[in-house]
């Protein structure tokens, strides 16, 4: 739970740095900028001051801003200190601050919980904003901008107001009746929005696997008998050596994995164990790993040697895959199908083509709402209840009002779920151990 006492952490990146931002949140932030800087600076305006310790020992001058609650992240008094970002000054500023009675150091994520229990931001806002702290790709940036700006947050907030709504009325109906203000057949009036709700959670529920893609990145698996040129074409993608690369087969015994951005969105390319009939006792943990990495995939690079060619025993259930010949500058290839990429990572030659079909399995983002989607598994789950419950409610016999209204409480509870209306306690450890000390 979070507590009344005023905590403090350095809440910018990395040191060294240009400049180190220190917060501070909490009932006595005002007491101590007062006897750090001297006075309080206007609220929301930046001052330029001396900073000192409580035995006056002058540590730095820095800019110092002063956020009253509730018009702060917090909801808190709070404030913060801009120092030069060196390692000795921030040590010695932080120091500083641990020597005021009632101060702590903040623990991970407890800014940002203190915001959610404040009402300033709900779950789904706060999520999103670990993740733009965590993006590294511009999909990613701009799906967690979605979550951390509310766009989400109001989709489910409207949907959980229609499915109040629709219970008020049944429930109206179900208890004064014989009033003349209450309308008659309440439930068949709100069946048509409550049918058009579904519809809306089904769609938005597609596109889960978009978000997932967006936030995880699409998983390439690089497969293929040994010394077909996995390990080569893994470098030239990479454009540095992240695999060894050998005449010798049973080279690569383990997972070597890279991270690429493809057109803003995150890849995550796999070598793996040449595939292949061994009784060496490491390499075939090698390849029962590549198997169980291609099982997993969102796509597979299948590798031909020479004169192979695509057999349906290769492929993996569900799992899309591309072949490619490689090596083509050495080993060109006549009877090559239209299917199958002849590569070259000597030469280059094919790999705009590959990577061009690799873009084939990113999502399409270009219609508007296309971030709108569930970012999380506690989000897909929710909302499959949500959906569950929804249904029940419409298949609900008509003269069984008490039964649709509680399919429709459970419903909104599950909304709630997401965003942190209703009961969510257990989960908040497992949301805010995601976040940086200082956020």
């Amino acid at each position: 739970m979070v507590g009344n006492d005023t905590i403090f952490a350095l809440s910018s990146g990395g040191l060294p740095s240009g400049v180190a931002v220190i917060r501070v949140s909490g009932p006595e932030s005002a007491a101590v900028v007062c006897v750090m800087t001297g006075s309080l600076p206007a609220p929301r305006q930046a001052a330029l001051r001396s900073i000192r310790s409580r035995n006056n020992i002058f540590l730095d001058k820095g800019l110092v801003i002063y956020f009253p609650g509730p018009a702060s992240f917090t909801g808190e008094d709070s404030a913060e200190l801009h120092v030069h970002g060196g390692r000795a000054t921030v040590r010695a500023v932080l120091d500083a601050l641990r020597e005021f009675p009632g101060l702590r150091a903040a623990d991970a994520g407890e800014f940002s919980r203190r915001a959610f229990h404040n009402g300033k931001l709900d779950l789904v806002e706060i999520e999103g904003l670990a993740d733009i702290v965590a993006a590294q790709t511009e999909m990613q940036r701009r799906l967690a901008l979605e979550h951390a700006s509310g766009g989400v947050s109001r989709l489910y907030d409207d949907w959980a107001r229609r499915l109040t709504h629709a219970r008020a009325m049944i429930e109206a109906e179900l208890d004064f009746a014989d009033e003349e203000d209450v309308p008659g057949a309440v439930g068949q009036t709100v069946r048509d929005d409550l049918v058009a709700l579904g519809a809306e959670v089904r769609t938005h529920l597609a596109g889960s696997r978009t978000g997932e893609i967006i936030r995880d990145g699409l998983t390439v698996v690089i497969a293929g008998p040994p010394n077909v040129g996995k390990s080569s074409l893994i470098n030239y993608l990479a454009k540095r050596d992240v695999a060894i690369v050998t005449d010798i087969p049973g080279t690569t015994r383990d997972i070597v994995s890279v991270d690429l951005d493809l057109d803003g969105f995150a890849v995550r390319l796999l070598d793996t164990a040449g595939i292949r009939e061994t009784d060496e006792v490491v390499e075939r943990e090698g390849i029962r790993r590549a198997r169980s990495a291609m099982a997993q995939a969102d796509l597979i690079l299948r590798l031909l040697d020479e004169d192979e060619v695509p057999s349906d025993q290769d492929a993996v259930e569900t799992v899309a895959t591309i072949y490619v010949a490689s090596k083509a500058d050495i080993h060109p290839r006549a009877d090559v199908a239209p299917s199958v990429i002849a590569v070259s990572t000597r030469t280059g030659g094919g790999i705009d083509v590959l990577l061009e079909r690799i873009r084939g399995h990113l999502p399409q983002l270009g219609q508007a709402g296309a971030f709108a989607v569930p970012s999380r598994d506690r989000h897909n789950e929710a909302l499959r209840l949500t959906l569950q419950a929804l249904e029940e409610a419409l298949a609900a016999p008509s003269n069984e009002l008490e039964l649709q209204a509680e399919y429709l409480r459970l419903a909104a509870n599950e909304i709630g779920r997401i965003t942190g209306r209703v009961d969510v306690e257990n989960l908040l450890d497992v949301i805010f151990a995601e976040f940086c000390i200082g956020k």
